[in-house]
């Protein structure tokens, strides 16, 4: 939704996600900087390699909320920035609750398929791709910016606040950075394969309604649904080959063509 300004207008749902991005930095922020407050309470948050391998899954979520706190505000400012001008026409389309899962769903998605692949990769390339220490929201902003370019096909999007692009267009340069980040190997603290997995997610669970996840589901479903109902055919005519009675096609009374010259029913 746009407001009387040309700004948009949050949502309940996406306000609440905002804040509290916002207060968990501000938290460790002026935790570990003015504080004394001890990393590992941060680091307990964040996702590590090695801790979702040893079964600390719940990282895979908890990495989206949490960003630097040390050094510079860009990144929490990136995530922020993109979710605030991207998110709230999903919500409004969407509503709260599939805006939400959606969030999550994504957050999880993009970090564990990462995760799975940097497992799979042998330790030297997998290391380059994947650090150690991994956080962000940017995954979930990339899969926002996905699903907003495929589900609002003939709407443009004001880029750094003043360049009109057109959802493609958007398509083209999310996709792009990812790409040349990974090229230049440019500082990424989330990594440079959970990106591309926010992509896939908003591309899943966000590339129209029903979504492509929901599709193939429902197609599945239906495939399940003919699976069982030829079983059950199958099942009612060995039934009934078992029990000796056979199944006389029609009904209604005979023809009067089948009377015997008595006028009786011939059998």
């Amino acid at each position: 939704m746009m407001g009387g300004g040309g700004l948009p207008r949050p949502g309940k749902a996406l306000l609440g996600v905002l804040v509290a991005l916002l207060a968990l930095w501000l938290g460790f922020a002026l935790g570990i900087n003015w504080l004394g407050l001890s990393p590992d309470w941060f680091l307990a948050l964040a996702g590590s390699t090695e801790a979702v391998a040893h079964g600390q899954v719940w990282r895979l979520f908890t990495a989206a909320l949490v960003h630097q706190p040390t050094g510079s505000i860009g990144h929490i400012l990136s995530a922020l920035i993109g979710l605030y001008f991207l998110a709230p026409s999903l919500e409004s389309a969407w509503g709260p609750r599939r805006f939400l899962g959606f969030l999550a769903l994504s957050a999880v998605f993009a970090y564990g398929l990462a995760f799975a692949i940097a497992l799979a990769l042998p330790a030297s390339i997998g290391a380059r791709l994947v650090p150690d220490i991994w956080f962000g929201a940017l995954p979930v902003v990339e899969a926002v910016a996905i699903a907003w370019a495929l589900s609002f096909k003939d709407r443009t999007v004001n880029l750094m606040f003043v360049l009109p692009i057109s959802s493609t267009g958007l398509i083209l340069v999310v996709i792009g950075f990812s790409v040349l980040a990974l090229i230049a190997q440019s500082h990424s603290f989330e990594g440079y394969l959970a990106p591309f997995g926010g992509m896939l997610a908003g591309w899943l669970w966000g590339g129209g309604t029903p979504s492509p996840a929901r599709r193939a589901w429902l197609r599945l479903r239906l495939r399940r649904l003919d699976a069982q109902a030829a079983r059950d055919g199958r099942r009612r005519k060995d039934r009934v080959a078992r029990s000796g009675l056979r199944v006389i096609e029609g009904g209604g009374e005979p023809d009067d063509d089948r009377r015997g010259p008595d006028g009786k029913w011939l059998n």
